[in-house]
This record gives structure tokens, C-alpha cells and sequence, in this order.
């Protein structure tokens, strides 16, 4: 796992100029890139349920790293690695509590 990023808060924007607030999970790396598992933020706008949102770092011609939609191939394969993650934490936590 990398760098624990849990709990920020970011705000991006997609191609038709809506904005959202997504507060950040966790980080892995996989193939060499990076995958970031976010929560939509409630601000109480709508009861949209938008889930878990998977974004990857893309390196810029200007030397800093956006964030940008991922290929469903790869959206489930980290998704996937998110999931036994947080299975596998949520165990470590309830067989140490007996």
C-alpha cells in the first residue's frame, strides 16, 4: 500500500463542468500505476448514490499527475484489490477482538 491519503477531500470536475467532492479512501499501485478509491462526499444536493469512484494518476506533459477515468478493465481489477483489502482489514480487526 502506498502513502495513506484517507481522509481528504478533493473536488474535480468532469467534461460537462459539474463538480463534485469526493473524499479519498486508499491508494495502490498496480502495472506500475497508481488507482485511488474515493466516496462521494453527501452535500445534501440529491440522494444520487454514486458509490465507489476509481480514478488513476496520468503523468502531464507539464510534469504534475491528473486524475483520469480508468478503462473498465481496469476499474474492476482495482476494484477488486480494494475490496480484499478492506475484507482482509475488517478480519485483522475482528480476530484480534476476542
Amino acid at each position: 500500500m502506498s502513502e495513506d491519503y484517507s481522509g481528504n477531500i478533493i473536488s474535480i470536475s468532469d467534461e460537462d463542468g459539474n463538480n463534485y467532492e469526493l473524499e479519498h479512501l486508499d491508494t495502490i499501485e498496480m502495472d506500475g500505476v497508481y488507482y485511488l478509491a474515493f466516496l462521494p462526499v453527501n452535500d445534501g444536493k440529491g440522494d444520487e448514490d454514486l458509490g465507489m469512484v476509481i480514478l488513476k494518476t496520468e503523468p502531464g506533459e507539464d510534469g504534475e499527475d491528473y486524475l483520469v477515468v480508468p478503462s473498465d478493465e481496469e476499474i474492476d481489477r482495482a476494484y477488486d484489490i480494494f475490496m480484499e483489502e478492506l475484507f482482509n482489514e475488517d478480519e485483522d480487526e475482528d480476530g484480534g477482538a476476542q
